[in-house]
């Protein structure tokens, strides 16, 4: 199993929710971002802490099952 050591968890960060290397960039914010339909891009230049490796790691960490493909993720709920 690979591990993802730029997702942190801190009680005093963002209430333990899982963060980008102690950013207060949860998780969930990157994802939700993703299915709402912004770009890897749009998403660098609107957290400009943030790195490509991030939105990675992000997705990992959401989907035990993500091939590490970066780019444009098209995700829908259909």
């Amino acid at each position: 199993m690979k591990t993802l050591g730029r997702i942190t968890f801190n009680p005093s960060v963002m209430g333990g929710k899982p963060c980008i290397r102690g950013l207060r960039i949860t998780v969930g914010t990157i994802v939700g971002l993703l299915s709402a339909g912004k770009s890897e891009q749009e998403i660098l230049e609107n957290y400009p802490a943030l790195e490509a490796a991030d939105i990675g790691e992000a997705l990992a960490y959401a989907d035990p099952n993500h091939t590490g493909v970066t780019g444009n993720y098209p995700l829908s709920l259909a």
